[in-house]
């Protein structure tokens, strides 16, 4: 699926894009510093965009085993210490439970729980991002740990204490943070406790059951299972086995959209999710009748063009748009722009793996698209090239954030682990 020089090629990119990202004690990324938290930190990207720390973009980047174990652990260290230790509401009327994770930290140790503010404390929440503190935050920070122990083969760093609670047992508290519905399997809001699914659809207001949460907390379930496996706690290594297992049989129930993909909510916004489908087919969170049929679409949008441009990916198919101004139905962004629309390099890995099971010359063909827009873009050649973008449109050459982590390390990681399992073609 992938050749041996792109995989190199990805690999150099990606270290080069993980150092442009570091901001080391003592540095400002323009006003914004300097980092205060006594180590290195990681943003989101090498630009001038996301001058903090967030949780979901550093633990996605983990996977791809180029980010020190030190950065690992301060960054692990520095989401627990920052977990919310009672409830409590923001000036704008929203809620910060016992528990709750935030959505990123300030380099001089901010913890802001929503979008929409770099470092305003005071400022943070508000009826446009949620009434709830991001959701998916929660499980990344479980997702953190679990990369950690997993690199380390060391368990020790779960008995570490912060303000006298161990790290495994605010990785429960955390997990218990987002609401479920009633049956206690999926994620679940409404638009008075909403809060954000996935960070990577911030700019979208979704309700009812919430896919990408849920595949979330199904994939932490399996991770918390390992970690109390590990610590010998076989009591509860079944509880969240069985939780998993649960979650995994019903996500066809809930989820199912006519389209031939997984609806990304049950509520507001329910168009067909590219990202979120692809997501449960890569991690195995679905039963192979399921995911064998979604690949199987998936494989038919990036044939007739519907889903990917320049190897990038969309997260709505463009025929199954909303409407003609809209591909989201409650959507902050002009269409075709940021996360209405726009093309992302984050999630071809997932796409990818899912439509080389059913035809692997249309996944190696999607991944040359992909490596030839990044080697024509790449930021190194200097100022007037920003690949790898956060996204991208045709519609006015549209190009957003430079030098965008995730846009190389989470496919990198999943080259890496493919590559693994079947070899690589010279």
């Amino acid at each position: 699926m992938v050749l041996v020089e792109d995989l190199r090629y990805l690999t150099e990119l990606a270290e080069a894009v993980i150092e442009a990202a570091r901001v080391r004690p003592g540095e400002y990324v323009g006003k914004f510093g300097p980092n205060l938290t006594g180590h290195t930190l990681i943003r989101p990207g090498g630009g001038a965009g996301y001058p903090a720390f967030w949780i979901r973009d550093f633990a996605m980047s983990q996977g791809c085993g180029l980010i020190r174990q030190d950065e690992q652990l301060h960054a692990l260290l520095l989401t627990a210490k920052h977990q919310s230790d009672h409830d409590w509401h923001t000036p704008s009327g929203s809620f910060v439970p016992k528990g709750a994770i935030p959505d990123h930290i300030s380099f001089d140790g901010k913890p802001i729980f929503f979008p929409g503010t770099i470092d305003d404390y005071e400022g943070q929440g508000g009826k446009k991002w949620g009434y709830l503190p991001s959701l998916d935050d929660h499980f990344y920070f479980t997702e953190m740990a679990w990369q950690l122990v997993d690199q380390k083969h060391d368990i020790t760093v779960l008995k570490t204490e912060v303000a006298g609670i161990s790290l495994l047992d605010r990785l429960e508290m955390a997990f218990n943070v987002p609401p479920v519905e009633k049956e206690g399997i999926m994620v679940c809001c409404g638009e008075a406790n909403r809060g954000v699914s996935f960070g990577f659809t911030d700019a979208i207001e979704h309700t009812g059951e919430l896919l990408f949460c849920s595949l979330l907390r199904c994939r932490a379930a399996l991770q918390l299972a390992d970690l109390f496996r590990l610590d010998g706690n076989w009591e509860k290594y079944e509880k969240y086995s069985d939780l998993a297992s649960l979650i995994t049989e019903n996500i066809p129930r809930f989820f199912t959209h006519e389209y031939g993909l997984l609806k990304a909510s049950t509520g507001k916004s329910a168009q067909p999710d590219v990202w979120g489908s692809a997501f449960a087919v890569y991690y195995g969170l679905l039963n192979p009748q399921s995911a064998d049929s979604l690949c199987r679409t998936l494989a038919r949008a990036v044939e007739q063009d519907t889903i990917s441009w320049k190897g990038n990916i969309r997260h709505v198919p463009t025929d199954a748009d909303f409407n003609s101004t809209t591909a989201w139905e409650s959507a902050l962004p002009k269409k075709n722009t940021y996360q209405n629309g726009a093309y992302w390099g984050t999630p071809v890995g997932w796409v990818a793996y899912a439509v080389a099971r059913v035809n692997e010359e249309l996944a190696s063909g999607l991944l040359k698209e992909y490596f030839q827009e990044l080697r024509e873009g790449d930021y190194r050649q200097g100022p007037d090239f920003g690949s790898p973008w956060e996204c991208m449109h045709s519609d006015g050459n549209y190009r957003q954030n430079p030098i965008y982590m995730t846009s190389v390390t989470e496919p990198l990681a999943v080259l890496q682990r493919v590559g693994k399992i079947r070899g690589l073609s010279e």
